[in-house]
């Protein structure tokens, strides 16, 4: 299938996970927020129609993107420049542009998705660090600087004025998933603070000292304050940076989203480490941190990582309690204990997070009735949004639908659907439906979706990323699906023999890792029987270089190093040239795109 993850980016993936690295609505409850058509502002509109080119430019990646400055040496640290801007690319696979169009249309609707925020508690002792010894991208660098990196991104939502191709203002942000790294009650409420607005100090245990792998000693991992200890990343040119745990545990504050936001839950939300039992609580809370374990240990848990097996928690269970003793002793915290879907509900529900709304984030009380992390929301006038559940309750990094979820999207479509197909492929008519087109929000994307019994719901069947294609194809008022979980740009046209049934799949990279993307999306009507959906990638507003000397200890400059440490991963340097963005990035076709579809 176009856009499968390449099977370096697959084999990371598993490392990091196992490191910490109205009918329909009424099912599941349906958000109580109903937003009102956008407006595009009148001097926006007439710089588009008479430009017809995408401004303003400086919010987005349309003008300039992070780029390495200077070529490539190995162990060599390279700093970010600004560098040109990424091009806007017409993809035409599954309907062909209209001469005229950009005079003809008609704005529907603008907003931006975040995913993979991957928020992380860094001195957790249930982190499995220790699966470096296997792989140096087993563990990031950057990861103690995610809250002061998602601040910025938060600043930069903040500061568009206009989306560049419709000139709407964004009226909201949709969170795709992976919103936290453990699956821990501090972790979730960093988060909500993060989109709502307050103060966060990203830190646990010790109030005043930092208690993790980077002050450890252990040499597999980064220690930017001990300049006697060569470790593996100072081999590779990471500086020295004095004052750079304290300033990673520093309080700091959110301005919170100033629009609305929306919540998708991913695996990281719902599983410890994205993967594992929720029965490994009492780690969790604990005093004892594994640092390092035997090669065999590493082995035996990364195997079971990779082969999904369910044992996965028993064999990193027997791991803890053998090395218990040599574990580093670190102050117990009862926040770090696991999250629950209700614990999730509920803290979405608290009006002390409602921020710029709606209360709850598209969650109502309705949905505490089964924990059902699914619900619709009203985008714009005729435009519908649908935020689907893809997790895993009992302990997997993969998604999949449950029979009872999967049946609720279909009536949920079906209501919004005058037209659509039943699963022989006969045409059906429904003139009483509530026409919408339709925006398909999940953490998963369909690659990653697969048929694994969930041990927490084994009676219910489960059904993989192709059934939900099959499924989607069946409305032709299905525009997109909206995902994120590979940590990659991929833009995937699902076409279909009757092309109305064709749809777009927009897979967005995460905000942990290279290249720190969000995503501006754009729908317009173009007036001749096509839609057009935009998707602009936008980075943080941090600046692109970092001080000269990593003397920039601010929130701001720390942001700036999340992004340079993130660009400096284990071998992704080495294996870019300055000014091409591949791998996980994406191509251009992936980026800044208009993709064009049938409407119906």
């Amino acid at each position: 299938m176009a856009g499968t993850e390449p099977a370096s980016a697959i084999n990371r993936r598993r490392f990091l996970l196992a490191s910490g690295a109205a009918v329909a609505a009424g099912a599941a409850g349906t958000a109580g927020a109903v937003l009102p058509r956008q407006r595009q502002h009148p001097s926006v509109r007439a710089a588009v129609r008479a430009t017809r080119r995408p401004a303003p430019y400086a919010a987005t990646t349309l003008e300039t993107t992070a780029r390495f400055g200077g070529a490539a040496h190995p162990g060599t640290y390279r700093r970010l420049v600004s560098g040109p801007g990424l091009p806007l690319v017409v993809r035409e696979e599954l309907a062909a542009p209209g001469t005229g169009r950009q005079d003809r249309r008609t704005p529907l609707a603008c907003f931006v998705q975040f995913t993979d925020l991957h928020l992380t508690d860094v001195q957790n002792p249930l982190r499995t660090e220790f699966l470096r010894s296997r792989a140096a991208s087993a563990w990031r660098p950057q990861e103690a600087l995610t809250v002061a990196g998602a601040v910025a991104l938060v600043e930069q939502v903040n500061a568009i004025g206009a989306g560049p191709h419709t000139g709407l203002p964004p009226a909201f942000v949709m969170t795709t998933g992976d919103n936290l790294d453990n699956n821990s009650m501090i972790e979730l409420e960093w988060f909500l603070t993060l989109m709502s607005g307050g103060r966060i100090t990203p830190g646990t245990g010790d109030p005043t000292a930092y208690e993790g792998v980077q002050n450890s000693g252990v040499p597999l991992y980064w220690h930017p304050q001990e300049a006697a200890l060569r470790d593996l990343d100072k081999r590779r040119g990471l500086p020295l940076i004095p004052g750079f745990l304290d300033a990673a545990t520093r309080s700091l504050t959110s301005p919170g989203l100033g629009i609305p936001w929306y919540s998708t839950a991913g695996n990281h939300d719902a599983l410890p480490g994205g993967c594992l039992s929720p029965a490994l609580n009492d780690f969790a809370v604990g005093s004892r941190k594994l640092l390092s374990v035997p090669a065999a240990d590493a082995a035996a848990y990364a195997t079971a990582l990779s082969t999904g097996d369910d044992p996965k928690s028993e064999v990193l269970k027997g791991i803890l309690e053998r090395h218990a003793a040599s574990a580093r002793t670190v102050t117990a915290d009862e926040r770090r204990r696991l999250c629950t879907p209700h614990d999730y509900l509920v803290a979405h529900l608290d009006p002390a997070h409602k921020g710029a709304g709606p209360l709850g984030h598209g969650y109502t009380e309705n949905n505490l009735d089964g924990e059902r992390l699914y619900y619709t929301f009203r985008i714009a006038e005729n435009v519908l949004g649908v935020s689907i559940d893809t997790t895993y309750r009992s302990g997997h990094y993969e998604g999949s639908l449950g029979t009872d979820q999967l049946r609720w999207l279909e009536r949920t479509l079906a209501a919004h659907s005058s037209r659509s197909y039943d699963a022989d492929g006969r045409l059906v008519r429904d003139p009483g439906a509530d026409d919408a087109h339709i925006l398909v929000f999940s953490h998963h994307h369909s690659p990653s979706m697969t048929r694994r019994t969930d041990a927490a719901r084994t009676d219910e069947p489960r059904h993989d990323g192709a059934e939900v294609i099959a499924l989607l194809s069946r409305f032709p008022n299905v525009v997109a699906w909206i995902n994120g979980h590979s940590h990659v740009n991929r833009i995937t046209p699902h076409p279909h023999a009757t092309p109305a049934r064709s749809f777009w799949e927009v897979n967005t990279a995460s905000h942990v890792d290279y290249p720190h993307h969000a995503r501006l999306f754009e729908l317009a009507d173009n007036g001749d029987g096509t839609l057009s959906l935009f998707t602009t990638l936008i980075e943080s507003a941090a600046p692109h270089r970092t001080a000269a000397d990593f003397d920039d200890l601010s929130a701001v400059g720390l942001a700036s190093l999340y992004r340079e440490l993130a660009y400096n991963a284990p071998g992704l340097a080495e294996s870019m040239t300055a000014g091409v963005n591949e791998g996980w990035a994406g191509g251009t076709h992936d980026g800044n795109t208009e993709l064009l579809g049938i409407t119906v």
